[in-house]
């Protein structure tokens, strides 16, 4: 496991640097078939990832989020070269790049990192989860009335099963923030906010983000309370609320 991490640490800051040359240089965009943006920073980095992954671990395969499925599923990378995009095209420093190893569906470690702001995030299955080489761990709030709720692009939201839900928890909890994409996983990771939900999700999406959750001491399933990262929907919190949160997304409370 540690091999593994030391590899995944080495791939995303080799093919940071690669990102982050594109960054705030007029970098042009296209439009994938579902409509969200794709650029030559998106492909370069995720070859680069591909290339140093498979270099240091042969016979894992892939999955992400530019070039799909290439090799065996038991044990495979999964890869979003640039998380957030948009923001990377408008030069807001809010993207990442996230990959995480996933064996036998279940994901056993995971790494972020923010070429702009010089962060990286790790965590494997039962080593805990680590900010720039120093732990990290979830809020201890157990109240909904001194939570903080995280959310994403309040649209998806509304065009997601669960906007009626989300709703009742804004009327509940004092705070709410938008930060999106990756920063809303590691807020809660970090204990700077318990709650974070998102609708229409890949699984590249949530991977990495979910170990280093996890691994903080926090809970991360779908918003039907499953711990899955397949079904396009990711519920977050410090663990604490988590029930709570769910019996009020469809309301039973």
């Amino acid at each position: 496991m540690k091999n593994a991490l030391e590899l995944a640490e080495k791939a995303v800051l080799k093919a940071g640097k690669a990102a982050l040359r594109y960054f705030r240089q007029g970098v042009s965009a296209q439009r994938k078939s579902d409509g969200t943006p794709v650029t030559k920073a998106d492909k370069e980095t995720e070859v680069i990832l591909i290339e140093t992954l498979q270099k240091g671990m042969p016979g894992c395969g892939f999955l992400g989020e530019e070039f799909g499925e290439q090799g065996p599923k038991e044990r495979r990378w999964i890869i979003d070269p640039i998380d957030g995009t948009r923001n990377f095209i408008r030069g807001i420093p809010i993207w990442a790049l996230l990959i995480a190893l996933e064996e036998e569906r279940e994901i056993i470690a995971g790494v972020v990192h923010s070429p702009a702001t010089d962060e990286i995030w790790t965590a494997a299955k039962g080593s805990g989860a680590f900010h720039n080489g120093r732990p990290i761990s979830v809020s201890n709030i157990r109240s909904l009335e001194e939570a903080t709720l995280l959310h994403s692009g309040l649209r998806k939201n509304k065009e997601g099963l669960h906007w009626d839900g989300l709703l009742r928890l804004v009327e509940k909890t004092p705070y709410q923030r938008g930060p999106g994409d990756y920063l809303g996983y590691i807020l809660v990771a970090q204990g700077q906010g318990e709650i974070y939900l998102e609708d229409g999700l890949k699984p590249w999406d949530i991977a990495a983000n979910k170990i280093i959750v996890e691994e903080a001491g926090g809970k991360l399933t779908d918003l039907e309370g499953r711990s899955t990262i397949y079904s396009g929907s990711a519920l977050t919190t410090n663990g604490k609320l988590h029930r709570q949160v769910l019996g009020i997304l469809h309301g039973r409370s």
